[in-house]
C-alpha cells in the first residue's frame, strides 16, 4: 500500500534530503527506520516532494512509500517518532492512491527564508544574522517576482536542465519583532533559487549590487552569475500544496 507521509525537520542535523552512502541525509533516515519497523530485508525508498540541501529546514515536507506492513497510520506514525531522533518527527500519515507521487503531483510549493536582526545567538541556526532592514525596501523588490520568470541567474548552473522557467505564485516580505522572513509560493523551484533570490535582495539593499543589475538578472537571464547566496540555515520549507 503506498503512504503519504508529512514531516518536519532541523536541517542543520543533515546532509541535505537526499540518501548518500556515507552521510546522514533525511531520506536515508526515514528509509532506515522504516526498514526496521517493516522488518524488511532490502532497501524501502522513500520519494520526497523536495530534495532540500545540508542545512534547510522543513515544517512541511511530503514523501510517498509502499509499505507492506500490518500497522494503521498511527501505529506507522507512533513507531516513526518512537525510533526517529527529535530532531526529526512525522506529523502526519495517510493513505494514498497507488499512483500518487509526492515530488510530481503537488502543485505547489511554500518557503520561507528567516533574517535575523536582533543580538540573540538562539536563531544562528534558523535564520540569516543581519542588521536592520528595510520591510518597503525588500517588497519594492520582491514585487518583481511574480508571474512566469526565467530564473537562470538565479540558480546553480546545470547543462542538463533546459528549462528554467518557473511560475511564482507570490513573493513578499513580512517583519515580525527582529525577524524579517521573506514568502514564495511556486511550481517549481531551481537550485540555490531561493537562496539567489534573498542574497540579490539584500544585497541591493547593502548596497553591493545596484538595483539596474539586480533587474538585469531578471530581464536578460544568463548562466553562471557571480551574485550573493545566502546561508542555508535561513531557508524553511513550509508547506506542499496538492490541490
Amino acid at each position: 500500500m503506498r503512504y503519504k507521509i508529512t514531516l518536519e525537520y532541523d536541517g542543520s542535523y543533515f546532509s541535505g534530503w537526499q540518501y548518500q552512502k556515507d552521510r546522514t541525509t533525511v531520506q536515508g533516515l526515514l528509509e532506515k527506520k522504516l526498514k526496521k519497523i517493516a522488518k524488511a530485508s532490502q532497501r524501502i525508498i522513500v520519494y520526497g516532494s523536495s530534495r532540500t540541501d545540508a542545512g534547510v529546514h522543513a515544517f512541511g515536507q511530503v514523501a510517498h512509500v509502499d509499505l507492506d506492513i500490518s500497522l494503521n497510520n498511527q501505529k506507522i506514525k507512533d513507531a516513526l517518532n518512537g525510533n526517529l531522533p527529535w530532531y526529526c518527527r512525522v506529523s502526519e500519515v495517510t493513505n494514498a492512491k497507488a499512483d500518487f507521487n509526492a515530488r510530481f503531483d503537488a502543485k505547489s510549493r511554500e518557503y520561507f527564508y528567516q533574517c535575523y536582526s536582533g543580538r540573540s545567538i538562539l536563531f544562528s541556526n534558523q535564520s540569516w544574522l543581519v542588521k536592520n532592514l528595510d520591510l518597503d525596501f525588500l517588497n519594492n523588490l520582491a514585487k518583481y517576482f511574480t508571474g512566469k520568470i526565467d530564473f537562470l541567474s538565479f540558480s546553480k548552473f546545470r547543462k542538463e536542465l533546459k528549462n528554467t522557467e518557473c511560475f511564482i505564485f507570490n513573493a513578499f516580505w513580512k517583519k515580525k519583532d527582529s525577524m524579517y522572513t521573506f514568502h514564495i509560493q511556486a511550481n517549481r523551484y531551481l537550485h540555490h533559487m531561493i537562496r539567489y533570490i534573498v542574497g540579490s535582495m539584500i544585497g541591493v539593499y547593502e548596497k553591493r549590487m545596484s538595483k539596474k543589475d539586480f533587474l538585469l538578472l531578471i530581464d536578460k537571464p544568463r548562466k553562471n552569475v557571480k551574485i550573493l547566496k545566502a546561508p542555508a540555515q535561513g531557508l524553511f520549507l513550509n508547506k506542499v500544496n496538492y490541490d
